[in-house]
């Protein structure tokens, strides 16, 4: 999977660096490092560009680019830079860990598992990666329930589409979602206690969200699967750490 989006013809070709050029290359490094604490990303990403122009064998440079390029939600550059890491260097915990942050920021939550592990393999002790692989399991253990799209998915498109349109204005015809609507009016406008014969909890609150979810699911079966495949194809659009 590591190799997707990368090709042979990517690959800069291997040549011995200069030992100024290496030197050189440090330096940008560096100052692409202390770019990321400034929060000056795009200024980090030249750096990390120019350190590799002059040493593009050095792993650290194409792997530092990627977190620069995750901060600019660039991801699908991050990924590329990554794998390009990993080439370099397949035993490179780092380059696989900043590549399951881009994969998750993109909802390729199966293949964000498969880096954090091949991480946690390499750097068994990371807590970052770690609390990392849990996140990226539960989002993929809630992709793959039947409301599991419920605060996954883009809003704006979903109010926009004519079919859940039509689902929603079929749904308040039903007198079950009519009254669960009203509870959930009275609880929000009067607090708990307003709540009488209704809603008088955050448990019965979500618990009414959960039979609203139920009662799409039950009524347009094939809107939830599109709106599904509609998260796991969304287009390619990080947590604090240190650097190389």
């Amino acid at each position: 999977m590591f190799t997707n989006s990368f090709h042979k013809n990517d690959m800069l070709p291997l040549s011995d660096s200069l030992p100024e050029d290496v030197e050189k290359a440090d330096q940008l490094k560096d100052e692409g490092n202390n770019h990321m604490k400034e929060e000056n990303y795009r200024a980090a990403v030249d750096c990390y560009t120019r350190a590799i122009e002059l040493d593009p064998n050095n792993a650290v440079y194409y792997c530092n680019r990627a977190a620069a390029q995750s901060k600019l939600n660039n991801y699908s550059e991050a990924i590329k830079d990554c794998e390009r890491a990993i080439a370099i260097d397949p035993k490179y915990s780092k380059a696989y860990g900043r590549m399951g942050l881009a994969l998750t920021s993109v909802n390729k939550y199966e293949e964000a598992v498969t880096s954090y592990q091949k991480a946690l393999d390499l750097d068994p002790e990371n807590d970052s990666y770690k609390s990392n692989l849990k996140i990226a399991e539960q989002k993929l253990r809630d992709m793959s329930s039947p409301t599991g799209t419920g605060l996954s998915f883009d809003m704006a498109s979903l109010i926009n589409n004519p079919a859940f349109i039509s689902m929603a204005a079929s749904l308040m015809q039903n007198p079950q979602v009519q009254q669960l609507m009203s509870g959930m009016m009275s609880n929000a406008i009067g607090g708990p206690a307003a709540g009488v014969g209704g809603l008088s909890d955050l448990s019965s609150l979500i618990h009414a969200g959960q039979q609203f979810a139920q009662q799409i699911q039950q009524q347009n079966p094939e809107l939830i699967e599109q709106l599904r495949n509609h998260v796991r194809s969304r287009s390619f659009s990080g947590s604090t750490e240190e650097h190389s």
